[in-house]
């Protein structure tokens, strides 16, 4: 089923989405494979973060959600989370300033007292048909948003990671097959493969594993934020299975990562993306 044509001011809020995304909240079933653990997601307050977050709940983990400031999705992912009897710490701010990406580790930090699972998944992107509309400042904060905050979050991370951490980077199939009008956000995902793939051997003998997924599209508020009308109404049409997936069916991969069942998963890069292969 394709969503209708709409359009959003960015960040965007799942609260004026038609129709509303599927985070799981009425599907997933976990079975204790994050029992104990301390999840650290970015960008949880909606699309792919929230469903995660869920996810990690359901599977046992206390989770810290970081959001820019959709105070009321937020409001709802922590519902969730807490309505499946775990913990849940909300962070709001930007990404794009290093002194709170350290931050959110050190609440974290002050809260539970270490950091088992980080997932760096918020990004920000928009569509422009022309480079020249590209303009520096957007070029910076892409980069900054998508690339410079793992770097920083991973950084302020590592003095609380143990052996059996795990880090995991939201790539995209635009990581090798860029969409020439996302050519900003398709740099940063294939930076964060690249990224991803460089601390799986670096944090090797830590025994803390480091992966990352590639989303094909994917239903959240950052698509009638950032793509005109029209593309919203055909968002997803170009893949094999010929619709945009829903966060929820996302989760799974991210849960499996971040188990302790994938002991031996480190420098992969995974596709959820409707059938399009990745190289």
């Amino acid at each position: 089923m394709n969503q209708p044509a709409q359009q959003q001011q960015p960040p965007g809020s799942e609260q004026e989405m038609t129709p509303k995304p599927d985070h799981g909240e009425e599907t997933y079933r976990g079975s204790g494979r994050l029992e104990g653990k301390i999840a650290v997601i970015t960008g949880a307050d909606s699309g792919i973060g929230k469903a995660v977050a869920i996810a990690y709940a359901r599977e046992g983990a206390d989770v810290v959600i970081t959001y820019l400031n959709e105070h009321e999705d937020a409001e709802e992912a922590r519902a969730q989370v807490e309505g499946a009897g775990r913990r849940c710490l909300l962070v709001s701010g930007d990404l794009a300033d290093p002194a709170h990406c350290r931050e959110i580790i050190e609440k974290t930090v002050a809260e539970f007292g270490r950091v088992d699972i980080l997932v760096s998944n918020a990004a920000f992107q928009m569509d422009h048909p022309t480079l020249e509309e590209v303009s520096d400042e957007e070029w910076d904060r892409t980069l900054a948003v998508n690339v410079s905050a793992f770097f920083h979050l991973v950084k302020a991370a590592l003095p609380h990671m143990h052996e059996g951490a795990s880090i995991i980077g939201s790539s995209s199939v635009n990581s090798d097959n860029p969409s020439p009008t996302l050519l900003p956000y398709a740099a940063t995902k294939a930076a964060i493969a690249n990224m991803t793939a460089s601390l799986a051997q670096l944090l090797a003998e830590r025994g803390i594993r480091a992966n990352s997924v590639a989303p094909g599209p994917v239903w959240t508020p950052l698509i009638p934020a950032t793509m005109p009308e029209e593309k919203v109404e055909s968002f997803g049409q170009q893949v094999p299975l010929g619709r945009a997936a829903q966060p929820a069916e996302l989760a799974p991969v991210y849960v499996m990562l971040a188990s302790d069942e994938s002991s031996y998963v480190s420098g992969a890069r995974i596709a959820v993306t409707g059938g399009k292969p990745i190289l």
